[in-house]
């Protein structure tokens, strides 16, 4: 057979149902692939509706993501560039740490010893790592436990914040911040704006700028925290805080919170220490130990416990703390001379004291011993013998006998300052405290102490007001009276009667010799204390009488200097001046005023063994009750009254002002008791009623009689 031929291959329709695969095979995955696609395209076909509001969304959210990326990307560069921009322009940490405007003032009593401050004391730098632990540990765990680990700002803490202020019916943005250390570090640094005396009224208004917690100054400050954050260590920002925060009293900085408070380092103060002093941080006036020491350490155990929590210390340390809270140091707690530092910053020139872009340091005259004892004084009287409720004041001054003070009482609250002075400020009649000048006088111009003076109804015509009769304080008459017995029971009538003798002007100039210069009465009235003084000018006029006839200007500087200096800038701001009487006339009169004391109206005053010298003094309607007087040491000067002039009811200079004198030198002296005074008692009596001239043109001229005093020539009689 020929060959044969090659078969055709088998025709096979198209499997249009997806039964066969290609090339006769067939396959269900090719299948579902083709109905998923044609289900698919039905889809995207569907109506115009659908395939619309699909493309509006489409459109939408890629328009918001292009506004949202580019904006974002804005808000970064611009947030990048600030940030670069101040943390470039930031000085060293080191010239950050002293950010007053004003410097201080340390006033020193006269053992050198620290009893108030002024201004705003800085203490010296305080670094983070050089401070207690204990300190360091506090100040984190009150103000911001997560200070290491955050970036300058804590979204966690403002979180936080924002949710406690809305809960507590605030606007999220106050009341409670949620600012971290760093944060409050801008803030203290005012965003590295400083101060300008032309932009800003003072520093309380530049602080309060620095303060303003508007939305955008938290997102500069904000910024700026970054920033800081950005230029330095941890530590560093922390011992910029450290020294720059405000903490009460004065205090700026936590070392010269530990010094005004403790009296110690801020590297040595204890756990109870150093949580008093972290709860300042939140309101240092309010919680401030010397305005209220158990509020600030009703905090402190507060912050003891946040320590305790936050594993800073232990249970038993905690306990021990609390057990054991902090104790102020004696000049903190004592607060002593407050009145007396006010006087001694009066004293010196304002650029160097209320004024001072210094650190000055001024040791003054002030005995805190002394000082004590007057207010321990003033306390002991107005509670035993002082009716509660009673809104009479006080005041007391003590000095030596060249006027340097020794303390001073502005009134019954001691602990103050800038309060009103009533020692200094509060100018008062005088009253039969003024007699000792009229009698200095006539001891000066010859009389003697045993010299015989009337004591009978006395009326002098007065040009342009008419007859005035002066009347004694009882209202009788003793007749004759030794001139040493018409001082001791200050009748009124033989004091008129020898001051129009020995001559106003005489009077008048002698008193002024003494400092007591101040409006003086013109008429006969000026006898009888008409006139108005301070408190410190009649004490420094006794000391005049004390020292031996001169003349005193009351001091309280010593020495001013800056701190760090040895050289003084100045020296003792007073003393003893020129003579206005002479000695033996001044020692004769300490003999009559010592009568007061034993056989007078000061009795109340008299202590056993000693011998004192003084006057009481009394003004119309008891508005105004004096005991001034002294011993061979120390002059004291004691005045009570009412601030509104209301009468004093049933008090005499020699009731409770001769209480408080002789408390206050029981207090001074303790059991010790003073050297005799330098007296000069009388040998033998006086040629009696002779000594009142009648004649008044036997008398010196006021001038004469006055430049024969100062240069201690005889007078004629």
């Amino acid at each position: 057979m020929a060959g044969k031929k090659k078969s055709s291959p088998r025709l096979v329709a198209d499997d249009r149902y997806g039964t066969r695969k290609p090339n006769g095979h067939s396959t269900s995955k090719s299948s579902g692939k083709v109905r998923a696609s044609r289900q698919k395209s039905r889809k995207k076909s569907g109506n115009v509706v659908t395939r619309a509001f699909s493309w509006m969304v489409k459109g939408i959210l890629g328009l918001l993501w292009s506004v949202f990326w580019r904006v974002g990307f804005a808000i970064f560069l611009f947030l990048a560039t600030s940030v670069g921009y101040f943390a470039i322009n930031l000085p060293e940490a080191t010239t950050l740490l002293d950010g007053r405007a004003r410097g201080s003032v340390t006033l020193m009593d006269r053992n050198g010893e620290v009893f108030a401050w002024r201004g705003e004391q800085f203490g010296g730098a305080a670094d983070a790592n050089s401070v207690s632990q204990t300190l360091k540990n506090a100040i984190i765990a009150t103000e911001d436990k997560r200070f290491y680990r955050h970036f300058g700002v804590s979204p966690r803490g403002i979180a936080s914040a924002i949710r406690i202020n809305l809960s507590e019916g605030r606007s999220a943005l106050s009341g409670h911040g949620g600012s971290t250390i760093t944060q409050q570090t801008a803030k203290l640094l005012c965003l590295g704006v400083p101060y300008d005396k032309k932009r800003w009224e003072n520093e309380a208004a530049y602080e309060a700028d620095c303060r303003k917690g508007s939305l955008w100054r938290k997102i500069k400050e904000a910024v700026y925290a970054i920033a800081l954050e950005t230029r330095y260590t941890k530590d560093e920002i922390l011992t910029i805080y450290i020294n720059r925060t405000f903490l009460g009293a004065g205090a700026r900085g936590f070392e010269a919170a530990a010094q005004r408070y403790f009296g110690k380092s801020a590297a040595e103060v204890n756990v109870a220490e150093s949580a008093m002093l972290a709860g300042l941080l939140v309101a240092p006036t309010r919680y401030a130990p010397t305005n209220n020491l158990d509020r600030s350490r009703d905090r402190a155990r507060m912050i003891i416990a946040l320590m305790e929590e936050q594993n800073y210390i232990s249970k038993s340390e905690a306990d021990f703390a609390r057990n054991n809270p902090a104790e102020l140091s004696d000049a903190a707690e004592a607060r002593a001379g407050g009145y007396f530092a006010d006087w001694v910053m009066q004293s010196g020139p304002s650029f160097f004291t209320d004024n001072t872009t210094e650190d000055v340091i001024i040791k003054t005259t002030l005995d805190q011993s002394i000082q004590n004892a007057a207010e321990q004084a003033l306390r002991t009287v107005f509670d035993t013998r002082v009716k509660d409720g009673s809104k009479a004041q006080a005041a007391i001054v003590v000095m030596s006998a060249d006027g340097a003070v020794r303390a001073m009482v502005g009134g019954r609250k001691s602990k103050v300052a800038g309060a009103f002075n009533r020692a200094t400020q509060a100018l008062r009649q005088t009253g039969s405290a003024f007699k000792p000048f009229v009698y200095a006088t006539a001891l000066d111009l010859g009389y003697g102490p045993n010299d015989i003076l009337e004591d009978s109804p006395l009326t002098l015509t007065i040009p342009g007001s008419g007859p005035w009769s002066p009347k004694n304080y009882t209202g009788e008459y003793l007749g004759p009276v030794t001139l040493t017995e018409a001082f001791s029971q200050s009748l009124n009538i033989p004091a008129v009667r020898l001051s129009e003798a020995v001559g106003r002007e005489n009077v008048r100039a002698v008193a002024a010799g003494f400092g007591l210069s101040t409006d003086l009465a013109q008429g006969p009235a000026i006898a009888l204390g008409a006139s108005e003084a301070t408190l410190i000018e009649m004490t420094g006029a006794y000391a005049g009488i004390l020292n031996g006839g001169s003349s005193v200007t009351p001091y309280g500087l010593l020495e001013l200097r800056l701190l760090g200096e040895d050289t003084e800038i100045m020296g003792k701001s007073g003393g003893i001046g020129e003579r206005v009487i002479q000695e033996e006339a001044a020692r004769q009169l300490m003999y009559v005023m010592s009568k007061t004391v034993t056989d007078g109206t000061g009795k109340r005053a008299a202590i056993t063994g000693w011998q004192i010298a003084a006057k009481t003094g009394t003004t119309q309607a008891a508005r105004d009750a004096w005991f001034i007087g002294f011993t061979s040491d120390y002059v004291a000067g004691v005045w009570m009254g009412y601030d509104d002039n209301t009468p004093l009811n049933g008090v005499t200079g020699g009731g409770l002002p001769a209480d408080i004198w002789r408390e206050t030198m029981l207090g001074i002296y303790g059991v010790n008791s003073p050297p005799p005074l330098p007296l000069a008692a009388p040998s033998a009596a006086g040629s009696g009623l002779s000594k009142l001239r009648k004649d008044q043109s036997q008398q010196l001229n006021p001038i004469e009689t006055l430049l024969r005093g100062l240069l201690g020539q005889p007078r004629s009689n």
